[in-house]
């Protein structure tokens, strides 16, 4: 194997954490810090590389406060359609907060649902994107909707909730939570007990929670914001991967306050981004050089192929994938009782590419990243493959890599930003091709073992002897 040099990639843009497109149409719901969220990813598109956008439009359903529709480069009230269709195009530059007028309560009205689609229109027309504020929470850490709530417009193709983590272990009390004898009802707790992780992990996923009056076919997104502390991250960490079943990616936020006065956003910095990670194990190959079908060579009593797939299970890793090829029946009858799906490659005589490009083709829209297990390395460990997702939860990498004694090992961790480009390989190209086209982030571990191959009978032998001899 090359011999490499490590490169670390460090910081996070919300809008690539939240994987949103170039122009989403984005509702933000929830408590804790939905106002600073909105206002960063409009400053990000703005100014996002290579193609910044050269207008945001956010607006409300609801309400925003006053001081807030104040923080934007340009502010406008309409009040109809007509009002709507009338705007001067001079206007679209820059952060520009469209809203109803401004009430004798300090807040900026909300548009109704028929201002909302004419704007969603222009915003179309004008290929800007368009951010939405679809409920209140009284600059609350937590708060439960009311029977209005949330105004999520029928045009938002994606929705944020936001909770925030400073309310955790506080009293359930108006100071802390908006509606708080809703969220009682919704978290089975009594009003002025402690809230509790499993209280947030209740509320939020529950129909008249979390998940409520989202349009059908929107993507779902949750920001734990506010985790500030080393405790809070943590608890925030286990939040996440109880609701993730639920939402299709996962941000735990901590705070930095951009300004001093209790009239001013917070910048929300992205500590870590949780989302399903599958594993694909290539399990195609004919193993011509070795002389036999190495997939279902023995590893302590089990074929190479079932530790690989059990030991991606383990680690957490789903979906989790197997491609088939040479030998597909007999390595499906290996794997058969487990909870893996077998994707057969009818073309596997063309190379390795043919089956990372199976693999690929298998996974839903929901993972945010692909471990490349070899069906020939059995000694991989359970460690490594949550070091490799809890690396990518931290970064979001695009390729994180295995550095071993200074050279690269497997199993390799792809981002789904990488996915499309494993169409373009060819023959025995595996995901190792793309290593030129993206900056990688090496992983540094001790265990030499991971290098050894199996390619000949000769390497079968030292690689049971090497992990013989460990275990002894």
């Amino acid at each position: 194997m090359e011999r490499v040099r490590p490169e670390f990639v460090r910081g996070m843009k919300i809008t690539h954490a939240l994987r949103l497109p170039h122009l989403p149409r984005l509702a933000a719901v929830g408590a804790g810090g939905k106002s600073s969220l909105l206002f960063q990813v409009g400053r990000e598109l703005l100014a996002d590389k290579p193609e910044p956008v050269r207008c945001v439009l956010l607006t409300t359903s609801t309400h925003l406060a006053s001081w807030q529709g104040r923080l934007a480069d340009r502010q406008v009230v309409v009040e109809t359609p007509e009002q709507v269709e009338s705007l001067d195009d001079s206007i679209f530059s820059g952060l520009v907060v469209i809203s109803g007028a401004e009430g004798c309560d300090q807040r900026l009205a909300g548009l109704d649902e028929a201002t909302l689609e004419k704007l969603c229109e222009v915003a179309e027309q004008k290929n800007l994107p368009l951010l939405i504020e679809a409920d209140g929470s009284r600059m609350r850490s937590l708060k439960a909707p009311g029977d209005h709530e949330p105004v999520i417009p029928g045009v938002a193709k994606q929705v944020v909730i936001c909770a925030g983590m400073s309310g955790l272990g506080k009293p359930l009390s108006a100071e802390w939570v908006h509606r708080p004898e809703r969220f009682a009802r919704l978290a089975g707790l009594e009003v002025g007990q402690p809230i509790t992780t499993a209280a947030m992990q209740t509320v939020l996923a529950h129909s008249e929670g979390g998940l409520k009056n989202i349009p059908p076919g929107a993507s779902k997104r949750l920001v734990l914001t506010q985790a500030d502390t080393p405790e809070l991250q943590a608890q925030a960490a286990w939040l996440a991967e109880k609701l993730l079943q639920y939402y299709d990616n996962i941000l735990i936020c901590r705070g930095e306050a951009l300004g001093e006065d209790a009239e001013s956003l917070y910048q929300l910095v992205v500590t870590r981004v949780v989302e399903p990670v599958a594993g694909i194990v290539l399990a195609g190959g004919g193993a011509t050089r070795f002389g036999q079908a190495k997939q279902l060579l023995d590893w302590q009593g089990k074929p190479f192929v079932r530790q690989v797939a059990e030991t991606a299970l383990q680690a957490g890793l789903s979906p989790v994938v197997v491609v088939v090829g040479a030998q597909a029946e007999k390595v499906r009858m290996v794997v058969e009782d487990l909870p893996v799906q077998v994707v057969e490659n009818i073309a596997w005589e063309g190379g390795q590419a043919t089956s990372t490009q199976c693999g690929i083709q298998a996974l839903g829209e929901k993972s945010g990243a692909a471990i490349f297990l070899l069906s020939d390395q059995p000694q991989v460990t359970v460690p490594l493959i949550q070091s490799l997702v809890e690396r990518h939860q931290q970064r979001l990498a695009k390729i994180i890599a295995p550095l071993i004694d200074g050279q690269r090992g497997n199993p390799v961790l792809f981002d789904r930003d990488t996915f499309a480009d494993f169409a373009s390989l060819r023959l025995e190209q595996g995901g190792r091709a793309l290593f030129s086209c993206y900056t990688v982030e090496w992983l540094p571990w001790h265990d030499a073992g991971l290098l050894m191959d199996v390619d000949t009978p000769e390497d079968y032998a030292r690689l049971v002897r090497h992990y013989h001899k460990g275990a002894g």
